[in-house]
């Protein structure tokens, strides 16, 4: 098996499938993507903020409506079931002021924010990290995982996809990574399984081995 195989067999499993999210281009899994980035910008473990996206959905905050009315304690027992403790109180405020924001002024649907941004990537970042908590980081997240959905934004291959690439002797240039890949969505879970990869030389040495 070749690297890319054995990242994608083993490994590639995007965050919003972790999190219960059937990612399409339509406004529901799209805000669950959003929640799903908001949360894992944390300083916190990966599985927990994934635990934490799927106590929310599990207590109904699936669309910005949802999260508005659910109450403050509500998102913040949620997140708390999902051991997303730290940061927990701050975190349930974000993600209500979000929700406002995306209902506000692009009436719930992140579509209509990514045609405002056309083809141009670096507007759609800047306009994601309009809202509360998300950063770079956060932006880049979103982006990664929603290229499976948003043609327009592949490739989009941050800096810990290439670091992870660079580890198993991937190309680390964008666009010599994403010709590994053969559609959008493979891409995505790639980025994932590299993500997961440069975290952890275990990993590395894993898939190092297996494509011997």
């Amino acid at each position: 098996m070749s690297v890319v195989d054995v990242l994608l067999e083993r490994y590639g499993r995007t965050y919003a499938g972790e999190a219960g999210i059937k990612l399409t281009d339509q406004p529901r899994p799209l805000y669950q993507l959003l929640v799903l980035a908001t949360l894992l910008s944390a300083r916190i473990s990966a599985e927990v903020a994934v635990a934490a996206a799927r106590e929310l959905f599990a207590a109904g905050c699936r669309t910005p409506k949802d999260m508005l009315a659910a109450s403050w304690q509500d998102r913040v027992d949620a997140l708390g079931r999902g051991h997303y403790r730290r940061y927990d109180e701050r975190t349930a405020t974000m993600l209500g002021n979000g929700a406002e924001l995306l209902l506000d002024r692009w009436k719930g649907d992140l579509r209509r924010l990514r045609d405002e941004a056309g083809d141009d990537v670096g507007r759609l970042s800047a306009l994601l990290m309009e809202f509360p908590g998300i950063g770079p980081t956060g932006a880049d997240i979103f982006l990664r995982e929603v290229q499976a959905v948003w043609p327009r934004v592949a490739p989009h291959l941050d800096k810990r996809v290439l670091d992870g690439a660079g580890k198993l002797g991937l190309p680390r240039q964008e666009r010599r990574l994403a010709g590994l890949a053969r559609s959008g969505d493979e891409l995505a879970r790639l980025s994932a399984a590299l993500v997961r990869v440069s975290r952890s030389k275990k990993l590395v040495d894993e898939v190092k081995s297996a494509a011997r």
